[in-house]
């Protein structure tokens, strides 16, 4: 017994010295992403873009305050763009509000697209291979319906693609929780874990490698090299595929210093762990290693971990004070500084709670192909969906 415990504590007091120098490389690459965004702003007015942009929105539903969101895509400072929706049928719900969008704003090109058939188990992607035809432009902006943005979101976003050797523009986000505990944890862990994941592996991996769902901008010949939206119509992070797939090309993904907002649902505590259990997965099957460094992120555990097989030492004490210390002036960095989310301040208290939580979805994770995503339950693998059967 004695044995283990002490194997138990080197483990635990490896995995809270690992945290800490994440949670430094998480402030170090906050620090670097922020002197980009000076850099770029003290380089005086640049040349707008002017080349036509189309905005590929695929919608199911109504997600919360979806006029507002996508309305914010109608009123851009761009001189010419369209925005091509598709839905699955005709009578689902998002028809109401882009009919009301099209009244409101007639002189702006809105289309429809009835997505009828079913190219594959992702129907988001299913949708965005039959709206692609209809779209005029070569430029292309997909975000996904929840996304709500500033007015000049698209000359900020579209303007990196003027660099040849730029591939795709991505964006990072911060969650606008819903008046739920669940809620409230998935817009925390948006602003405090992900992003800053997002930001050390930047840092890590010389540049970003993947997209992020919350806004893809590249150019129709670019998508169509690689394969287009059917060559990746059964992946569940299709976002993640398509920067894979441009890095893989030779190209440059670019993040932007555009912050975006998503407008979360009002999770319950089981929808938000199902939620998180299915990302969980995902970026086990599409990005082991990733999957495997969130370790890394578990300082809290780790050091209550080491503290308790050290049954309470003073040493223990301080090593927890020291994670707690990083852990909190990361997420407050990436939150508040970066991100600008003013709701980090008034739901810090909750990220006791979502340290606890974060390590066993992660546990959970490492076993299981299922996942349920819009209501229905699939089977993945490899990265790939499989609808199961009624």
């Amino acid at each position: 017994m004695h044995h283990a415990r002490q194997a138990i504590e080197v483990i635990a007091v490896l995995g809270t010295i690992a945290s800490i120098a994440y949670f430094t490389l998480c402030l170090w690459s906050a620090t670097a992403f922020l002197r980009g965004m000076r850099k770029s702003k003290s380089v005086g007015e640049r040349a707008r873009p002017t080349q036509p942009v189309s905005i590929l929105k695929p919608l199911r539903g109504a997600d919360p305050e979806i006029y507002q969101s996508l309305r914010s895509h109608c009123v851009q400072d761009y001189p010419e763009y369209e925005i091509v929706f598709g839905v699955n049928a005709h009578d689902d719900p998002a028809v109401e509000t882009v009919e009301r969008l099209k009244k409101e704003f007639p002189r702006l090109a809105i289309q429809l697209v009835i997505c009828d058939k079913n190219l594959g188990a992702n129907t988001k992607v299913s949708n965005l291979a039959q709206m692609l035809p209809v779209a005029r432009h070569q430029n292309l902006i997909v975000n996904d319906s929840d996304i709500r943005v500033e007015q000049d979101y698209l000359q900020r976003v579209v303007e990196p693609l003027s660099d040849p050797t730029v591939g795709m523009v991505t964006c990072l986000y911060r969650g606008v929780a819903a008046a739920t505990l669940g809620s409230r944890l998935e817009s925390l862990g948006i602003s405090t874990d992900f992003c800053a994941g997002v930001l050390a592996a930047r840092q890590l991996e010389g540049g970003v490698r993947f997209g992020l769902g919350s806004t893809l901008a590249f150019r129709r010949r670019d998508l169509q090299a690689i394969g287009g939206f059917e060559g990746i119509v059964d992946y569940l992070a299709d976002d993640y595929e398509i920067g894979s797939r441009m890095a893989a090309r030779g190209f440059h993904i670019c993040l932007s210093d555009v912050i975006v907002e998503t407008l979360l649902p009002a999770y319950s505590i089981r929808e938000y762990v199902g939620h998180q259990l299915r990302w969980a997965r995902s970026i086990r099957d599409s990005r082991r290693w990733g999957h495997a460094g969130l370790l890394l992120t578990f300082g809290s555990p780790w050091a209550l971990l080491a503290l308790a097989s050290a049954q309470g030492a003073a040493w223990a004490w301080k090593l927890l004070a020291l994670v707690l210390l990083a852990r909190i002036a990361t997420a407050f960095l990436v939150g508040t500084v970066v991100l600008r989310d003013r709701q980090v301040v008034h739901y810090a208290w909750l990220i006791p709670l979502r340290d606890i939580v974060a390590p066993m979805i992660w546990i959970s994770s490492l076993t299981g192909h299922t996942v349920a995503w819009r209501g229905d339950i699939f089977t993945l693998k490899d990265g790939k969906l499989a609808r199961m059967s009624p």
